[in-house]
């Protein structure tokens, strides 16, 4: 018989090689440390703020509420005397006032805008009266004592094109047709007569969907906006008044839906404030 200490040497050694072989393995720790999160949030907050912006809710250009016409610049009518536009007092609101006695020249402000994103123009207007002489249709009628143009420079001169809202004498609202000046000008008359005269009307127009329908095809992007209140082709006298004019977007997601939404305010005067505006109609009446 072996010694007792030969036996308990090899069974300490077996329950040795057993508890190694035995033992659990040890735990992973699968978490996140604590900077890895936060370096990864600081990523994701950098990679967001390299996406493109979202569009401003509205682009405001006519600032005529605040007495504001930075940016606008007089145009001028060849061989006619200058229509004044001034600011006044209506009911306690700032407004812009055209006035013209047989003269012919407007106001512009130029822009840079993608129809896709602000396809719509928002504007408010009212006049005294239309004109008696006035008829749209032909160049010795073509006065009016409110218009607003929205231009589509083109390249060349000869080849930019303008929608034109206006405040028609003879043309009934909502029909349209060619400036007897230039085939690349299409008026639509968004109010019409002596009806309305001396009240607040406040438009909105999908001017990107107006051209589709004046044109046939996509527009290029919009170079200004101008306003315009004249009578020297019927050499009378004509008064417009205009409220803020402003650019927005159609909401993502959203199909444009009516090319105009119009209301009209009472005549206290208590019209909402206007809207903001863009460029260029040179000489194009």
């Amino acid at each position: 018989m072996r010694p007792q200490t030969e036996v308990t040497k090899r069974l300490l050694r077996t329950k040795a090689k057993m508890t190694v072989f035995q033992q659990p393995p040890r735990k992973v720790n699968h978490m996140i440390p604590h900077r890895t999160i936060r370096i990864t949030v600081i990523m994701l907050s950098f990679l967001a703020s390299l996406s493109a912006p979202a569009a401003e809710p509205e682009l405001r250009i006519g600032k005529f509420s605040s007495a504001n016409l930075t940016g606008w610049k007089e145009q001028t009518v060849f061989g006619s005397k200058k229509s004044t536009y001034s600011f006044v007092q209506d009911n306690g609101k700032t407004v812009l006032m055209g006035k013209s006695i047989d003269a012919a020249s407007g106001l512009l402000y130029k822009v840079d805008i993608d129809p896709k994103t602000y396809p719509i123009v928002s504007w408010s207007w009212k006049i005294e009266h239309t004109l008696r002489k006035g008829n749209e249709r032909t160049k010795d009628g073509h006065d009016f004592a409110a218009r607003l143009y929205v231009v589509f420079p083109r390249g060349l001169f000869s080849r930019t094109r303008a929608i034109e809202y206006v405040w028609g004498n003879v043309l009934r609202k909502g029909e349209s047709a060619r400036n007897p000046y230039s085939k690349n000008v299409v008026m639509i008359a968004v109010d019409s007569g002596d009806e309305q005269a001396g009240q607040w009307i406040i438009h909105s127009r999908n001017f990107a969907d107006d051209y589709r329908t004046a044109f046939g095809e996509e527009p290029p992007k919009a170079g200004a906006i101008a306003i315009m209140t004249d009578s020297d082709n019927t050499h009378e006298s004509s008064t417009g008044y205009y409220g803020d004019i402003t650019l927005l977007p159609v909401a993502k997601g959203e199909e444009p839906k009516a090319k105009e939404t119009k209301q009209q305010t009472n005549n206290n005067g208590s019209h909402p404030s206007p809207a903001a505006a863009a460029p260029s109609a040179q000489n194009q009446k």
